[in-house]
């Protein structure tokens, strides 16, 4: 299930509030990583450690050049990525606490050196300029009136608007802009068919191209060539 971006809630103090507050944390394996989460952070999804292997892989050919994480939550994709293929990474989400968890699980992994962490909008927080060999994003992917269906999840955390898509438009868009010649983007959404019309309704406005889609029980994955 994906994690993404979060609203900051309408109370000037909510940001604040938010990380002050004490809640239970939980450290869980991810691939050969210790992630730690807690309640307010979506739970990192298990089968998504697929992301980051693939991404891994697609490093060993890869133009020189850094990586970016989109909707990063807790940070555990980007940091297994690299973990496994050592490069620069910069991992973006709204969240404050998904951003504070990012840090503190780069530091924890022996990747603190590496990682950058950037707090806010994606479209805001990314020079024009900036340009990345590998993109790996994990936007929310579930339609807006299915998200009762996971009670157990932060609903800000799943909905991806009406369509489940409206994140990963976005993501599309972004990667497109900031992806080097010969790099590649590696997506998850829910379903063939979102990656289906993703396709149908990207291919006019960018550059990208669907090279590869590996389906799991729980969620898709797609390669977007540059």
């Amino acid at each position: 299930m994906p994690r993404g971006e979060r609203g900051y809630g309408t109370r000037m103090t909510s940001l604040h509030e938010r990380r002050d507050e004490v809640v239970p944390r939980t450290m869980m394996t991810f691939g050969e990583l210790l992630i730690e989460f807690d309640a307010r952070v979506l739970e990192p999804r298990r089968w998504t450690a697929a992301q980051s292997t693939w991404a891994a892989e697609l490093l060993r050919a890869a133009p020189s050049g850094p990586v970016l994480e989109l909707c990063a939550g807790a940070g555990h994709i980007g940091l297994l990525a690299i973990h496994l293929e050592p490069r620069p990474l910069v991992c973006v989400d709204v969240d404050p606490i998904a951003c504070d968890y990012t840090r503190s699980n780069a530091e924890r992994a022996g990747l603190g050196g590496l990682v950058e962490v950037r707090e806010g909008s994606m479209d805001a927080v990314l020079d024009p300029d900036e340009r990345f060999a590998l993109v790996i994003a994990d936007p929310p992917w579930v339609p807006r009136e299915e998200t009762g269906r996971f009670p157990e999840d932060p609903a800000r955390a799943i909905d991806g608007g009406v369509d489940g898509l409206d994140l990963a438009r976005r993501c599309w868009a972004l990667a497109d802009r900031h992806l080097l010649e010969g790099g590649t983007a590696v997506l998850q959404v829910g379903t063939v068919a979102q990656v289906e019309c993703l396709d149908a309704e990207m291919r006019s406005r960018t550059r990208l191209r669907v090279g590869e889609v590996r389906s799991f029980e729980r969620g898709v994955l797609v390669a977007l060539e540059a």
